[in-house]
This record gives structure tokens, C-alpha cells and sequence, in this order.
């Protein structure tokens, strides 16, 4: 059995699940996190004398994880604790409740986790990704992480007109693009000092999506000087993706770095400079594949099909190949 927790409306999902199908693989599933507790309810029963059963329970059949090889937690959504239960404070214990109880049972799943939820949690965490990037080998770019005004403008001087800034994280009701800072802006420095800021000298060049699944790699390029907006690549719609052949030294360090950061899957974004350096941004370990697979005919979808039907984690010694 094969478990994809996400939306019922996700297409990456349905894709994945399609190629499941048609290579034979029935038995799949997916979850929807806002089915509970109305149209899906769980049961775990353990006692002393060996017996144990960790259990999902659909309205139209009793999953037990232990059947369960492997797991792609894609989208997790919000549980759908019912509207009759008003009371904020009893809808947050609600809540907490399904997200421990939950928790305990994928902690105790042997199935393989695409990724395993608490690397997927630290792996969110950019600076920590830049950290550890630079560590291995990886060029990123000359970073300040800071909500000190004072700071922030002695980088700005160091690099004017050069450089970008984004927020940590992004949201349906906070989305925020990357940035070329203005000069009006800097105006607005002690506001910095209401919330931590990244600050980056920019890269220019041509923007890569590399989809990393399992010891294989994705690559395809694609220029933003083409499109609407060059700072962004994602504000660019109708950007041409092509395949692109990552140096096997680039090949390597990425590798070196999924596995450091213990991820079995993971979009990553870089930039090839003007004279042919490798410039690692960020990766997102849900991030999206269909408009790269569509763009260039590369066989994402089944690829990741292929590795949730094998339920084998990636190999710890990084001599993944990058995928035709």
C-alpha cells in the first residue's frame, strides 16, 4: 500500500497516482487531512502481549499502516474539525490532539517517508539550508540574515544596487516575491528591526529547477531575462524550460546535500553565472515538478512513482545519476 497525504484537487498527486496505476500498482491511497475526524477516523491498539495495530479508517475500508511500504507526504492540509465546534480554545485542542495522535503513528510507520516529516520540517528552514550548503561546497550567495538596521545598511552600502531581499516563509495571505531593494526603500531601514530579513547580493544568470527523487536528478534551465520580471523566476508564466546537463561535480554536491539533509525529495533552485559558476538558493521539499515535466518531457511523475513503489530510501553514498 502506498499512502500520498494531500488534497483531493492536488494534480501532482493524481499524477503520481496515475503512474502508480498503470504500472500495476492498485493499491494506493490518498489522504486528505480535512476528511478527519468527520470522514476518516484513526485507531491504535497496543497492549502487552505483542499485539499491535495502527489503523486508518476510510468510510469505505480499514487501512493498517503496517501494509503501508511507503508514504509521500506531499501537501498535508488542516484538519476539518467540524464548524459546529465554535469555541476557539476547544477548536485548538482539537486540533493539537489529531496533530499528536497522528504524529505517534507515522513516527512509529517502518514505511519509506517522502520525506520523513521532521527532515521535511528542518529542511523548510532556509538559513539552515544555506549553512549547510556552503558546508559541503555549494556556492550560495553573499547572504546577511539580520533585523539590525544598522547592519542591514552596511550591506546595503557594500553592494548598491545589487541587492535582493525575501521573506522566510510564504503564505496564501503573505506572499512575497524576491526583491531588488530600492533606494526609497532603505528609508525603511528600523523597520527591519521588527522581524528578521534575508538580504542577498544578486546572481545574475540563467535560473535551473532541479528536481532531486531518491539518487536522481531533474535539471532544466530556463532564462528570466525572457519573462516579465528577471528577479523572480516563479513571476514568469510563460518562461521556456529546457533540459540541462549539471556538471557531475554539481551532481555530487547536490546529492551530498539531500542526503545531509535527509530528504528523499526536494525541488531545488540555483543560477548558472555568465562565466559558468553554480549558485544554490534554496530547496523545497514539497515544491512543484509538472511544469518542468510538461516543458521538457522529462519523466518526473514516473520516476517518483518508481521510487514510492520501491520503498527504498536513497543511497547514503551519493552516486545518484542525473535522470535522461
Amino acid at each position: 500500500m502506498i499512502l500520498i497525504i494531500s488534497t483531493h484537487e492536488d494534480v501532482h498527486a493524481q499524477a503520481v497516482m496515475r503512474e502508480l496505476t498503470q504500472k500495476g500498482h492498485s493499491s494506493v491511497r490518498l489522504l486528505d487531512f480535512s476528511d478527519f475526524p468527520m470522514r476518516l477516523a484513526l485507531r491504535m491498539h497496543l497492549d502487552n502481549n505483542g499485539h499491535s495495530m495502527h489503523e486508518l479508517r476510510f468510510p469505505d475500508r480499514a487501512i493498517s499502516m503496517e501494509e503501508v511500504t511507503a508514504v509521500w507526504w506531499r501537501r498535508p492540509q488542516a484538519f476539518g474539525i467540524p464548524p459546529t465546534v465554535k469555541d476557539p480554545t476547544v477548536r485548538h485542542f482539537a486540533m493539537c490532539e489529531a496533530a499528536t495522535a497522528f504524529q505517534g503513528m507515522w513516527q512509529a510507520s517502518r514505511a519509506l517517508w517522502v520525506n520523513n516529516i521532521v527532515r521535511d520540517a528542518a529542511a523548510t528552514h532556509k538559513a539552515w539550508q544555506l549553512t549547510l550548503a556552503k558546508q559541503i561546497g555549494l556556492r550560495i550567495p553573499e547572504t546577511l540574515i539580520t533585523n539590525d538596521p544598522a547592519e542591514a545598511r552596511q550591506f546595503w552600502a557594500a553592494f548598491p544596487g545589487e541587492v535582493v531581499f525575501k521573506p522566510f516563509t510564504n503564505t496564501i495571505n503573505s506572499w512575497r516575491e524576491t526583491r531588488i531593494l530600492k533606494p526609497e526603500e532603505e528609508g525603511q531601514a528600523e523597520a527591519v528591526r521588527l522581524a528578521p530579513v534575508i538580504f542577498q547580493r544578486y546572481v545574475p544568470g540563467t535560473d535551473l529547477r532541479i528536481t532531486a527523487i531518491g539518487n536522481r536528478l531533474f535539471a532544466a534551465e530556463t532564462d528570466a531575462k525572457e519573462g516579465e520580471y528577471q528577479v523572480d523566476v516563479r513571476l514568469n508564466t510563460n518562461l521556456k524550460y529546457r533540459q540541462h546537463d549539471l556538471p557531475v561535480r554539481v551532481q555530487e554536491k547536490l546529492l551530498e546535500f539531500m542526503r545531509a539533509l535527509g530528504l528523499e525529495y526536494g525541488a531545488i533552485d540555483m543560477r548558472r553565472t555568465p562565466d559558468g559558476e553554480y549558485v544554490f538558493f534554496e530547496v523545497n521539499p514539497a515544491g512543484q515538478f509538472l511544469y518542468v515535466e510538461t516543458a521538457t518531457g522529462m519523466k518526473i511523475s514516473e520516476a517518483l512513482a518508481d521510487h514510492l513503489a520501491a520503498g527504498t530510501p536513497a543511497s547514503t553514498e551519493c552516486q545518484g545519476a542525473v535522470a535522461p
